[in-house]
Formats: structure tokens, sequence, C-alpha cells
């Protein structure tokens, strides 16, 4: 085994870990607003809504997100192309996006909803007895709330979709693991490449991990 040539490759390896770093920060954004939504149709007193998000909560959670990635690349160039009526070049990088928001969207709903739950419903019924309307008892009283004690379950969730970047490989982007793995092909020391880009993402995510259990007890205070 030999490392040395890693050090001369960390710049190329950084490019990925910035892909990396950012589809799991523009995707998490994303699945949190879609899951927010999605939480709050699951909620309502509607049934079509009700039923709508419960259905696409369970059709995503019972599929893997390799497929999910590898369909929302070949999927997406012909939804535009339906919609705009020409034919609009979708890199992988937008395609693999758009399947993380999506797929992720699906768990982080239902993160949302039992942080919603957790909150006793009188103060729901406070609220508007105050004369307060349902949007503004869920955004200035209720979410708010719900937010702080699902935290750390929001965070767990994003290290996992950090983990799960890892399969934009498929579709040939070139992500951390995917840079460390092309470089170690290219130098002819792929072992080495592959055993530090899992050191890498041990390191990461196990920090990350002990981070969110500090936070945890802390709420717990």
């Amino acid at each position: 085994m030999d490392f040395s040539a890693i050090i001369p490759a960390l710049p190329g390896l950084w490019d990925g870990m910035a892909m990396t770093l950012q589809l799991t920060v523009l995707g998490v954004l994303g699945g949190v607003l879609l899951g927010t939504l999605l939480a709050l149709m699951r909620l309502s007193h509607n049934r079509l809504l009700s039923n709508l998000a419960g259905t696409y909560v369970n059709y995503f959670r019972s599929i893997p997100l390799l497929l999910v990635v590898t369909w929302f690349y070949l999927a997406v160039p012909y939804i535009l192309r339906w919609i705009t009526g020409s034919d609009t070049p979708v890199g992988a990088f937008s395609s693999c996006l758009v399947a993380f928001v999506m797929f992720e969207a699906a768990y982080f709903c239902e993160i949302v909803r039992a942080g919603i739950q957790a909150i006793p419903k009188g103060q729901m019924g406070a609220a508007q007895a105050l004369g307060m309307t349902y949007g503004q008892c869920m955004r200035l009283i209720i979410l708010p709330q719900a937010f702080r004690k699902m935290t750390p379950l929001l965070l767990q969730q994003s290290i996992i979709l950090f983990q799960d970047t890892s399969l934009v490989y498929t579709v040939g982007l070139m992500d951390f693991l995917n840079a460390s793995r092309s470089r170690g092909d290219i130098i002819g020391q792929p072992h080495e490449f592959l055993i530090f880009a899992g050191l890498v993402y041990f390191v990461l995510s196990f920090s990350a991990s002990l981070a969110v259990k500090r936070l945890q007890k802390r709420f717990a205070l």
C-alpha cells in the first residue's frame, strides 16, 4: 500500500467533495421544504390531499434510491420536452438533485409529521381561540416548536443523504467517491484511493453523528 499519490491528487478530490456537499445541502433544503408541504397535506382534513401525500410517501419509501436516480436522469429531459415543446439540455447534476429532493422528501415528510403531532393539540386550539388562522398557527406556533424537536432526526437523515450521494456514479457525475475511484484507476492505485475515500466518509459521518447525539441531549434538557 502506497498512499503518497493521494496528496498531489487532493485538489481534484476536493472538487469531487464540493460536488458531494453541494448535492447534500441542496437536497436537504429542497427535501425539507417539499417534505414539510407533504406533512401538512397528510395532516389535512381534506381526504384527497391526505391520500395524495400518503401515496407519494409510500411509493418513494418502497423503491431504492438508485432506481430513482437512474429514472430521473432518463426521464427529466422527456418531461421538460413535453412541457416546453423543445429539447432542453439537462445535466446529470440537475437530474440527480431532483431525484434526491423527491426521494428524501418522503422521509422528511414523516419526520416533520411526527414533530407536528408531538406538539400538544391544546396549543392549536388556544391559538385559534385568540383569532389566529390555521396558517398563522402553523407558521408562528406549531412549526417552530416542531422543528426544534425534530432537528436531530433531520440532521441524521441529512447524514444518510450525504452517504447516498455516492450513487450518482451511475450517471457519471464526478462526486467525491467517483473522483477517488477515477483517479485511483488512472494512477494504478485503486485500492489506496478507495480506502482513503472510505476513511473520509467515515470521519465526516461519524463526527456528524456525534454532534447530532450531543444536540439530542441538549434538546432533551
